[in-house]
This record gives C-alpha cells, structure tokens and sequence, in this order.
C-alpha cells in the first residue's frame, strides 16, 4: 500500500493569505490543504460565497484541488450550515469535518446521544443531495466523542456513504490507554478521513497533564496503527495536525510570535516523520 496523500490543516497557516498559504503548502511537500472554513477560521462561514471561491482559486494555480475542509457545521436545518456545505460542494470540496457535540448535563447522556444521532442522520441525507461526505472527529475530553463508541452510536442512522468519522489516533490513545484498538477496529467501517498528531503525558507538579509533541515524539504507537491502515486497506485522505507550541500558529493565530521559518520545518519535519513511520510499519 503506497503511502497516503497528506493534507496539512490550514489552521497552522492562518498567519498567511490564500496565495502564500497555498504555496507554502505545495513548496513543502503536501498534496492538499484541510481549509479551515469556520469563526476564526482561513474563510469565515458568513462570507464563504465571496471568499472560498478566492481561497480555492490560489491553490488551484499551484496544482492543489479542494477536497477537505474544516467546520462548525452542526445541523442541516441551519441556513448558514446548509450554506456553507453547498458553496464548498459547488467549489469541488469533498470531505468535511463537522462541529462537536456536546452533553447539556450528566444526567440527560442517553437523550442527547438519541438527539445527536438525528442531527447526524439529517447532515447526511444533505451530504447526499450534495455529494459530500461529512465526518465527526473522535476527540478527547468532554465532549460527545471522545469514546469512539460514542462517534459509532450517532452515526447508526445516517447514510455511511456520505457520513462517517475523521478518525484521530492521537485523541484516541489518550482516552483509549490501552483499548484504542478496540475503537479502531468499531469505527473502522466508517473511517472517511485520517488525522496524524501525537502526544504524551506530562507530569508537572505532581498533576499529569497533556503534552503534544511532534510526530513519533510521544506515546501514539504509529507502528501498531500505520500496520493496521495497511492490513485493512484504509485508503482515505490524511491531514497532519501540529498542535506543539509553534508561536501560535499550532492555535491558528493569524499572527505569530516565532520566524515562519520555525513553522515551515516543523510541518516539512512532521511530513519526513510520517513517511519515516510509515515505511517502517
């Protein structure tokens, strides 16, 4: 299986217009960028009539076609939500992470997973008439996802052609320990995209927290997971994350207090990592 196509996350590059974005991307080695088209985002969801064409039009002159993107889309039946995903289908854009869920309270879990569910359902019955495929992240913490039991529930009654899940192997080790295999290989029938970050704990002052590292730098065992995306034939497209300190890019600041310099290398350092990895899987 040959290795993947990379898509780097424009969150880390929203320091930059369209034109350099897209250029820093391709000059570095990625075969398309995971737009951000959300608040705070590289296109805002109320001005992505006027600005996604422009974004898409500058990576479309250095050889990127649109495929990803990146939003807070929750619900068919929100105008601005059914606007954005037919402007990105109109402009050619494939796959779409959606927004979180989330628990209004402890006690109602069973009710807001029954509600959630339905969102879903809706969302892809809209992807169909679309053409576009949406996917819920696995995510650590304590929103609706962070078991990937969880993402397999709501996704029970949408269509799994154009519903699914961006699987996530660094949120799943931290909430998996050690049965995030056992999530994989629930979730695997619906995985549509990939993301590749990595992490470790951390132990300061006697309380461990979270540490995001760079890739193959932490406790994701790449090995383990890099074999069984080969065993299975997962063929899907794959986005590299960098959330390590990077000066406020790996937040998405659209100003950052380190040399673009630094950044660059860690994304073309990150990008040699994964294919090191996975050669060696």
């Amino acid at each position: 299986m040959k290795f993947p196509k990379i898509h780097i996350f424009s969150k880390h590059l929203q320091f930059l217009n369209y034109k350099d974005m897209s250029e820093v991307a391709k000059e570095l080695g990625f075969d398309g960028i995971d737009l951000t088209i959300r608040p705070k985002g590289h296109v805002l969801p109320e001005r992505v009539e006027d600005d996604l064409p422009l974004a898409v039009e500058a990576m479309k002159k250095v050889g990127i076609q649109p495929s990803l993107f990146c939003t807070a889309v929750e619900d068919a039946a929100n105008p601005v939500d059914k606007k954005l995903l037919e402007t990105a289908a109109k402009q050619g854009f494939k796959y779409y992470r959606m927004n979180w869920y989330r628990y209004p309270n402890p006690q109602s879990i069973p009710a807001a997973l029954n509600e959630y569910t339905e969102k879903v359902a809706g969302l892809s019955q809209l992807n169909k008439q679309l053409d576009i495929t949406g996917c819920y992240q696995n995510h650590a913490g304590r929103m609706v996802g962070a078991s990937l039991f969880e993402v397999w529930q709501i996704l029970q009654k949408a269509d799994p052609k154009f519903m699914g899940t961006q699987y996530d192997i660094r949120h799943a080790t931290v909430e998996g320990g050690l049965s995030w295999q056992t999530g994989l290989n629930l979730i695997q029938p619906h995985i549509k995209t990939i993301v590749l970050k990595d992490t470790t704990w951390e132990n300061k002052n006697g309380k461990c927290t979270i540490h995001n590292v760079p890739l193959g730098q932490g406790m994701v065992d790449f090995d383990t997971y890099f074999k069984f995306i080969k065993q299975n034939k997962i063929e899907v497209p794959v986005c590299l994350h960098l959330e390590y300190p990077l000066g406020g890019a790996d937040q998405g600041a659209d100003k950052i207090t380190v040399d673009k310099k630094v950044v660059f290398d860690a994304m073309k350092r990150d990008l040699a990592k994964a294919k090191e990895l996975w050669e060696k899987a």
